[in-house]
């Protein structure tokens, strides 16, 4: 295709590989030569077309064309060369922020990841020296902790689900309420995970009402399961029904079905001692006679991702043959974490002081309103606005959806600089500190900064000052 005639004198301007090659100082970059060659050659290409495409041409002049490319190659190969996955002070307010990784790990977690990164005894009883079994590391924890027989671990919720339908009702029919149909992020939706399980969703009742004989005129010979799906990250309120779990086990047992629940964040403690609604506890739903239950580990569990699946041996036995298990299974550093938090629950009442979800719900306005005051004392030489408000939390990652968490705020503004500038700034700081825009000033959510990273904070505004002066 001929080029427009604007576009010759650029594309004339663009250097050689070879030329490129010999004049770019790429020694503070490890990077072997032939990836050094691989990067040159694509971003050539990528300037080409966007000058081909009309990109850039009102913007660039013919002199302008091999500065571009310089600047374009070596910033790569900085990306390239340095981690692109970094520690982050979370300042949003946002407890289980998905984009920042949901629940942060426990000090003890950390440190037997750390023993994990070696050699380890993953698939390996060191009492007779045989091979073992990885879910070994966890599962006597699961049973004590919530009554369940048996115990297994994959790599997170929907692959929990997607397992527990595939090995228990694989091509026949499985009933669910029309209001658990639920989408979580990402667009996770239960019907695709149902189909890809193998099962056929039979959809049963209306949005908001669904009665025990919905689920009896559901059922037939093709029927595999019945599946319950907590709606954890909404609620339907106002003129709603839905069946007592007692009820729905006790209608499947009638007709020698399981009973599949998704408790989905799949709290192990009672949430009311933080004045927060109450969310099913596991112990207490399998007690209730639930056949098989599937939740998050990096949620209301404050642990690593993973999809937790409890239940009775039947069951469990038949999840643990399927070959999904081995593709779908969690890596030597899950259990590792997984294990570390949940030797947390072993005393439920220093829940708080364990696990930094529980330390967050657990912070009192008082404390957290003198940490916004000490962040403000530091920065009274600075031309930083900053006031400490009153605001609300979230719980996050489709937990306790209505739920606001009382917290406290600082609210900053910079003269001559929007907030959105000053939110960049902050996010260009080392460790980067990530806040949100609201009311035209950038807002410091404090009930999710820890107490050693106050003084991150601190330094990250004087950082942003200082680019401001230079």
């Amino acid at each position: 295709m001929k080029s427009p005639d604007n576009a010759q004198p650029l594309l004339r301007a663009i250097p050689s590989v070879q030329s490129l090659l010999q004049d770019l100082d790429v020694a503070p970059f490890a990077v072997s030569p032939p990836f050094v060659k691989r990067i040159v050659q694509e971003e050539i290409e990528r300037l080409r077309e966007e000058i081909l495409d009309g990109n850039g041409r009102a913007r660039m002049q013919a002199d302008q064309v091999e500065p571009t490319l310089r600047r374009r190659i070596l910033s790569r190969l900085a990306t390239l060369a340095r981690p692109s996955l970094n520690f982050v002070v979370n300042a949003t307010g946002i407890i289980l922020h998905t984009n920042l990784g949901r629940a942060p790990l426990s000090r003890q977690a950390r440190a037997e990841l750390l023993d994990a990164l070696s050699y380890c005894n993953l698939e390996i009883d060191l009492t007779t020296g045989r091979r073992g079994h990885r879910v070994q590391h966890v599962e006597d924890l699961l049973r004590l902790l919530t009554g369940a027989e048996e115990a297994l671990v994959v790599n997170n919720n929907a692959a929990a689900v997607l397992l527990v339908l595939n090995s228990l009702a694989r091509r026949k029919e499985v009933p669910i309420s029309r209001g658990e149909l639920v989408e979580i992020g990402g667009a996770f939706r239960m019907p695709d995970v149902m189909k890809a399980s193998g099962a056929k969703m039979v959809e049963v009742g209306t949005t908001n009402k669904t009665h025990l004989s919905d689920y009896q005129q559901a059922i037939s010979p093709r029927t595999g399961a019945i599946l319950k799906v907590h709606t954890s990250n909404y609620r339907i309120l106002g003129f709603t029904k839905e069946v007592e779990l007692t009820a729905l086990v006790s209608l499947a047992h009638q007709h020698n079905l399981p009973l599949i629940y998704d408790m989905g964040s799949g709290a192990l403690v009672d949430l009311t001692r933080w004045n927060l609604p109450a969310e099913p506890v596991v112990s207490e739903v399998l007690s209730q006679g639930v056949d098989v239950v599937t939740f998050s580990g990096d949620k209301l569990l404050g642990g690593p991702q993973a999809g937790i699946i409890l239940g009775k041996s039947q069951y469990l036995k038949k999840i643990k043959k399927n070959h999904l298990t081995r593709a779908l299974r969690c890596d030597k550093l899950t259990y590792a974490a997984l294990g570390a938090t949940l030797r947390a629950y072993l005393e439920p009442e220093k829940i708080a002081e364990q696990l930094p979800v529980y330390r967050m719900l657990a912070i009192s306005q008082e404390i957290l309103e003198a940490r916004a005051n000490w962040v403000r004392q530091q920065l009274l030489d600075t031309p930083l606005r900053i006031a400490v408000c009153e605001t609300e939390s979230q719980m996050g990652s489709g937990a306790l959806p209505l739920e606001a968490i009382p917290s406290v705020t600082l609210q900053v503004a910079l003269p001559r600089r929007s907030p959105n500038w000053l939110a960049a700034q902050l996010r260009a700081h080392t460790p980067p500190v990530v806040g949100y825009v609201q009311q035209d000033a950038l807002m410091l959510n404090l009930r999710t900064v820890q107490e050693e990273e106050l003084p991150i904070l601190v330094d990250a505004l004087r950082f942003a000052v200082a680019r401001f002066a230079g």
